[in-house]
C-alpha cells in the first residue's frame, strides 16, 4: 500500500489578489513578532477566522475542520484542509501546508512541522477549545504555553491607514444596501424581500468596488413590528404594516471585514408617542457622537449617554452598550471586546480606532412606542475629534417611507 503522507504543500496557481498589500502583511507580522518577544514566545498559533485573516489574508471555511496560522521569528504559515486544494495557499500571505484526513491528528502533525517541539507557544485563549489544547500539549510538548489573544486583539483595534480605507469603501456599501431597502418599504411587503433586496444591491457594489476578491456573507437584518425588540433578531416573512416600526441593519463583508448600517424607519406615518422615544435616541445618538474623540475611556462615554437617558426616564429601556469596534468580525467570529462602549471597558480612544455609536431603545409591546429604536453611525477617531464615514440619513424626516 502506498504511504500517504499526514501534510504536504499544494501551491497550486499562482498567489491572488489579498485585501492589503504584501507590506501591510509584514508590518502586522512585525508587531506581532515584537508581542511575541515580550512574552517570550518562539511561535503562536492561531485558529480564530479574524486572527488568521488579519495576520495572512485567508479566511477560511471550517466545515467542522480545523485551520491554523502558524508564525515563528521567520515564517508565517497557514496550515488548510485537504479539501481547500489550492485556495489557501493563492489566498494567503507566506507559505501553506495542506494536512490529510487519512489519520487524526495530521493538523497538529503539520503545526508542528513548523512550530518544533519544546518551544514557548503561543494560542488564541478565547478561541482553542480544550480539547484542541490538549491536542497542542501531545504534539507541540512545549516548554509552556502563553495566551497571545489579547495582544492580537490590542493590535488589531489601532487601524493602519490601508484597513480604513477598507472600511471607509465598506461603509458606502451599507448606505447602498440601506437605500436600496428604502425602496423596497411598502405596506404589504415581507421582511425577507426587503432585507434580499438590500442583500443583492451591497453584493453587486462590493463586486464593482472589489473585483478580485471573494464574495462572502454579507447579510442584511430587517425587522419589522415586535420583531425589532432585539438588535440581532432575524428576518422573518411577517408583512409591513402601515405604522409599523422598523429596524433596517445592513451589513456587508469585505474580505473578512464587517462595517454596518442601522437605521429606525416607520412604513408611512409614526404616531406622536413613538416620535418621543424616536427623538429621544436620535438626540443620544448625536450627543454620543459628540463624545468620541481622543483621550475619553469607553466607561466615560457610557457614562454620559447613560446620564443623558436618565434625565429623560429612559435609561430602563436600553439593552445594551452603545458601540464597538471595526475590523476583522462577523456575527460568527471576531469582536474587539477591549474596544466597546460599555461601563466595564477602561480602553481610552485614540486616533486610528474605529468605532460605532449605536444606542438603542426597547419599549415592551403593549406600551406606547412599542418596538426598538437603533441608529448606528461608524466613526474614526482621529487626532482631534472623529470623521463619520456613514453617509445615510438617520431620523424622523428621512425615515418615515413607504
Amino acid at each position: 500500500m502506498t504511504d500517504r503522507p499526514a501534510y504536504y504543500r499544494f501551491h497550486n496557481g499562482e498567489k491572488a489578489t489579498l485585501p492589503f498589500a504584501e507590506i501591510e502583511y509584514e508590518a502586522r507580522l512585525k508587531t506581532l513578532r515584537q508581542s511575541m518577544d515580550a512574552a517570550g514566545a518562539s511561535a503562536v498559533v492561531f485558529t480564530s477566522m479574524q486572527c488568521i485573516a488579519y495576520y495572512s489574508g485567508f479566511l477560511y471555511c471550517s466545515f467542522g475542520r480545523p485551520y491554523g496560522l502558524v508564525v515563528t521569528d521567520t515564517e508565517c504559515v497557514t496550515i488548510s484542509a485537504g479539501i481547500d486544494a489550492g485556495q489557501p495557499w493563492r489566498r494567503c500571505h507566506g507559505d501553506n501546508i495542506t494536512y490529510t484526513d487519512w489519520a487524526r491528528d495530521n493538523f497538529w502533525r503539520a503545526v508542528a512541522s513548523v512550530t518544533g517541539e519544546g518551544g514557548v507557544v503561543g494560542y488564541e485563549g478565547d478561541h482553542l477549545t480544550l480539547h484542541q489544547r490538549d491536542r497542542m500539549e501531545d504534539f507541540l510538548k512545549p516548554l509552556t504555553m502563553v495566551d497571545m489573544a489579547p495582544a492580537a486583539m490590542r493590535q488589531r483595534m489601532f487601524k493602519s491607514p490601508a484597513e480604513i480605507a477598507l472600511i471607509r469603501a465598506g461603509a458606502a456599501v451599507a448606505d447602498v444596501g440601506g437605500y436600496a431597502i428604502r425602496d423596497a418599504v411598502k405596506a404589504g411587503a415581507r421582511e425577507i424581500d426587503v432585507a434580499m433586496a438590500g442583500r443583492d444591491a451591497m453584493e453587486r457594489e462590493i463586486a464593482k468596488r472589489f473585483p478580485e476578491a471573494e464574495y462572502r456573507d454579507t447579510w442584511v437584518w430587517f425587522q419589522s413590528g415586535i420583531n425589532t425588540d432585539g438588535a440581532h433578531n432575524p428576518v422573518t416573512a411577517r408583512e409591513l404594516q402601515v405604522g409599523d416600526i422598523l429596524s433596517l441593519n445592513t451589513f456587508p463583508m469585505i474580505s473578512g471585514y464587517y462595517t454596518a448600517l442601522e437605521r429606525t424607519m416607520f412604513v408611512r406615518e409614526v404616531d406622536p408617542a413613538s416620535l418621543k422615544i424616536w427623538e429621544a435616541n436620535v438626540a443620544a445618538h448625536e450627543y454620543g457622537m459628540s463624545l468620541l474623540k481622543p483621550n475619553v475611556s469607553c466607561a466615560e462615554v457610557t457614562h454620559a449617554i447613560n446620564a443623558f437617558f436618565e434625565e429623560r426616564d429612559l435609561l430602563q429601556y436600553r439593552s445594551f452598550g452603545y458601540g464597538h469596534s471595526f475590523g476583522v468580525l462577523s456575527h460568527y467570529y471576531g469582536r474587539e471586546a477591549g474596544l466597546e462602549l460599555r461601563e466595564d471597558i477602561d480602553t481610552v480612544l485614540q486616533p486610528g480606532m474605529v468605532i460605532s455609536m449605536e444606542p438603542m431603545l426597547t419599549i415592551p409591546e403593549g406600551q406606547p412606542g412599542a418596538g426598538g429604536y437603533r441608529e448606528h453611525d461608524i466613526l474614526i477617531i482621529t487626532e482631534d475629534g472623529n470623521e463619520n464615514i456613514t453617509g445615510y440619513p438617520y431620523g424622523p424626516a428621512e425615515n418615515v417611507v413607504g
